[in-house]
């Protein structure tokens, strides 16, 4: 009685129809995998771009390092939580323009003063050098969307002064940027998000003194492991980048720059490598220049610079080193 009731119970054997067939006994069963449905995009709720100005920052980071020639010394000194002095001492080598390839160096040295204050709304900084020049920085949240910049530049030499206002709103998926600044300048660019990774921008500016106007279209794509972007404007000047981030500490960056006015065409490739107690970064160009620059951290507030930078075509050479105290 007990092996008939445990057969009746039984589960009965599956049909033909339910059977698999050929290959589907090695394959698995189908299953839903929801990872592959598409997200739906709310356009109304897209991330806020970068400003138009740092739209290849990445590749900037990497392939614009501060290279310098000689000895460079930096002291920040903090005298309360929002105002700061800082001293900094340069002896190296100035280029002189020349009409031959050969490039012509002299000594120089200069020393500079400077006086720093943050503010959660309010950044002053101010730089004064031995040699006259006066550079000065503003930057002031009038509302929580409205930000006013000011940067001056002032020489002892006529004609060099430079002064710039800066007024930019930041929306919630656009930014859009108003210039003023001497020479009769004025600018103005936009910039959008398109979708979550595409953004879109345009720039205009016209030069009152010289009689000459401007337009520039620009492009950025980005996700968490690439950046690109593309710039082109009526000047004659086409701008490519591309950036990949291989981990959270490296990441390659190349470039490629197209005049068509003077028909130059340049392109770099160059690397940002992040170490525990340091920071790496370098670049080789089609000009035959090769750059190295390398920030150690030798203690909390101490860091040590070692830059370098060699021109082949022109057999020039650059080396330097710096100290920088404070944060």
């Amino acid at each position: 009685m007990g092996s008939a009731a445990s057969h009746a119970a039984a589960t009965p054997p599956p049909t033909a129809a339910e059977q698999p067939v050929g290959l589907g006994v090695l394959l698995p069963a189908k299953t839903e995998d929801k990872s592959k449905e598409k997200e739906m995009v709310d356009y109304l709720n897209l991330p806020c771009p970068v400003p138009f100005e740092e739209i290849q920052r990445e590749a900037l980071m990497s392939l614009k390092a501060e290279y310098f020639e000689g000895l460079r010394f930096d002291l920040t000194k903090g005298l309360s939580k929002k105002f700061s002095l800082s001293h900094s001492v340069y002896m190296g080598a100035m280029e002189l323009p020349s009409q031959s390839s050969d490039t012509i160096k002299v000594p120089t040295a200069h020393y500079e003063f400077g006086a720093n204050f943050l503010d959660p709304k309010l950044m002053l900084v101010g730089r004064v050098l031995t040699d006259g020049r006066l550079n000065a920085r503003v930057k002031c949240d009038l509302t929580d969307n409205l930000t006013l910049k000011i940067n001056a530049q002032l020489t002892n030499e006529p004609h060099f002064s430079q002064g710039m206002f800066n007024f930019d709103y930041k929306g919630s998926d656009y930014r859009t940027q108003f210039q003023l600044g001497n020479n009769a300048f004025y600018g103005a660019n936009y910039i959008q998000s398109v979708t979550p990774y595409l953004t879109l921008g345009t720039e205009v500016f016209w030069l009152g003194l010289q009689r000459k106007s401007g337009i520039g279209f620009a492009a950025r794509y980005n996700t968490n492991k690439m950046v690109t972007t593309g710039q082109v404007a009526s000047t004659g000047i086409v701008a490519l980048s591309y950036v990949q981030k291989v981990s959270e500490k490296v990441s390659l960056a190349s470039d490629f720059m197209y005049n068509h006015i003077t028909r130059d065409v340049t392109a770099s490739f160059g690397y940002d490598y992040i170490l525990r107690q340091s920071r790496l970064r370098g670049k080789v160009d089609s000009n035959g220049c090769v750059g190295a620059y390398l920030e150690e951290r030798l203690n909390m507030g101490l860091n040590f610079i070692l830059s370098a930078e060699i021109d082949h075509l022109k057999r020039d050479y650059k080396f330097g080193f710096g100290l920088t105290v404070g944060e």
